[in-house]
């Protein structure tokens, strides 16, 4: 499991591309029989990848955890953007076809994860916060995540948005995580743009045609900077940081958070004639 340690305002401004990259973006989560992760110590998030082929892969236990097992002290959000699987936990199955999301809570010992058709694998996205209650583990179906369509044609931002794990979801200790599909025809995503400096956020563009990118906006609202994302990559958002991108064509993206709450409107808007 890599590690990615905090960055302050002063020392993002002083980064170039290369520096910007190695900090906060994570390009290798999708690998075809590998788990995958990254430990992020903004609000201790943990941001992952697991691609199972022929056979099962556990979500194993790591020595810089200092636990008796992965989540132990933790909870976890998956969400499925590949062919259908199916993950256990602790004997109890869950099938998850395209865009389908489980939470597990913590506590829980034995996590496998499964794809039904090597040739067509499950790709799991995994998102891990820090967990002090416990909650029952729980599937839902991509129907069921209070899909709201928004935005508008006009400003290249028609969209659906898909909300998994909030405190009118599925209930966590402090994990919130969601998923965003761009209406063809449109490319911006959160725009206008916030910050809030109570919660961290990463995101995970999937959907992202081979030949085509995502330009991701962050930093300071007045001190902005620009990074190329491309399919089945993620960027580490610092709770100060703005967090928004505009792709060469529709595409789609897992929007997750852990922090101080877990209320989706708690946000510091930026009015775009502001942004530099």
């Amino acid at each position: 499991m890599k590690q990615r340690y905090h960055n302050s305002p002063k020392e993002v401004k002083q980064m170039n591309t290369a520096e910007l990259r190695e900090n906060f973006v994570i390009t290798d989560l999708m690998q075809p029989g590998k788990l995958n992760l990254t430990y992020s110590h903004y609000d201790r998030i943990i941001i992952g990848g697991v691609v199972p082929q022929d056979a099962a892969i556990n979500l194993e236990n790591y020595d810089m955890l200092k636990a008796e097992y992965f989540l132990e002290r933790r909870e976890l959000g998956v969400i499925n953007v590949g062919g259908n699987g199916e993950i256990e936990v602790d004997g109890q199955t869950y099938p998850l076809t395209k865009l389908d999301g489980l939470y597990v809570g913590q506590g829980s010992q034995n996590v496998r994860f499964k794809s039904e058709n090597a040739a067509q694998p499950a790709l799991f996205y995994l998102l891990s916060a820090s967990a002090h209650q416990q909650y029952p583990t729980q599937l839902l179906k991509k129907e069921g995540a209070m899909p709201t369509t928004i935005g508008s044609l006009e400003t290249s931002n028609e969209r659906t948005i898909y909300k998994y794990i909030h405190k009118d979801g599925l209930q966590s200790c402090q994990l919130v995580m969601g998923l965003t599909t761009l209406n063809t025809g449109s490319v911006w995503n959160t725009m206008p743009a916030h910050t809030h400096d109570r919660r961290m956020e990463a995101y995970f563009y999937f959907d992202v045609n081979e030949d085509q990118a995502v330009v991701h906006l962050m930093g300071e609202p007045q001190e902005t900077r620009h990074l190329l994302l491309h399919n089945h990559q993620a960027i580490i958002s610092p709770p100060w940081s703005i967090h928004a991108g505009c792709g060469t064509r529709n595409y789609s993206f897992i929007w997750g958070m852990g922090g101080e709450n877990q209320d989706y409107s708690d946000m510091d808007p930026v009015k775009i004639t502001e942004l530099r």
